[in-house]
């Protein structure tokens, strides 16, 4: 079984498998880390899978991105061992991924002078909301670790207030918070309608990415990857 943590109810439901063990964060990083550490009993690894915001320049909504490592802060990253590498390679092969460090935040990157400095800091290229928990787990479990994760909105992108607020601490939506952010301010909508196209097409291709990695979500074996080298 393959343990996956992620933010959002909907990115639950379509990285769910018999495979799979999904636990959906909703932006609160102790609930999460407790429900991870529970369930990794019995899990062969651990997969930070689901949406994420760019921080370099070039990635688009839909594009993939697989961590070569991930960042807590400028010069401090989360400890990587050889199969959590092979494991990346092996996404970003099969994903058509672009490779590089992500970001692990506990507060959401909304604002594109933020990500810009986020990027100049750290040199991570994308960031997102669960990565530096699952690692966490990851390591203290002594499992292996990845991360894959779809760009949601680009590094030149600033999210409207309303699309904050649409995380309920689930992980599902709060429509009634975006609409209360939406009456506050009217104008928001024209960058409301953009973001909601934008994060369409980042659930199609994660579901497109779910499907190809098929069962085990990409997981190498490392056993046999063993006997191969003995």
């Amino acid at each position: 079984m393959i343990l996956v943590a992620t933010g959002l109810k909907r990115e639950a439901r379509i990285l769910a498998g018999p495979d799979a063990r999904v636990v959906a964060g909703g932006g609160d990083s102790r609930r999460l880390e407790q429900e991870l550490d529970t369930a990794a009993q019995g899990a062969v690894g651990v997969i930070s899978m689901g949406l994420c915001g760019a921080l370099a320049a070039g990635l688009r909504p839909g594009d993939w991105v697989v961590a070569s490592e991930v960042m807590l802060a400028a010069s401090v990253s989360v400890g990587w061992d050889e199969r959590s590498e092979k494991w990346a390679a092996a996404l970003a092969e099969r994903l058509n991924a672009r490779l590089g460090p992500v970001l692990g935040s506990h507060a959401m990157l909304s604002d594109a002078d933020a990500k810009r400095a986020a990027h100049q800091a750290t040199g991570a290229i994308a960031v997102d909301m669960e990565s530096q928990v699952a690692a966490a787990v990851a390591a203290r479990h002594g499992l292996p670790f990845a991360v894959a994760r779809v760009v949601s909105d680009a590094a030149d992108r600033s999210l409207p207030t309303a699309a904050q607020a649409g995380m309920a601490p689930d992980g599902g939506m709060d429509i009634g918070a975006v609409l209360r952010a939406l009456a506050a301010d009217p104008r928001q909508l024209p960058a409301l309608i953009r973001v909601g196209r934008e994060a369409e097409t980042a659930f199609r291709a994660l579901g497109r990415g779910r499907d190809l990695l098929g069962p085990g979500l990409g997981r190498p074996d490392f056993d046999q990857l063993l006997l191969d080298v003995v």
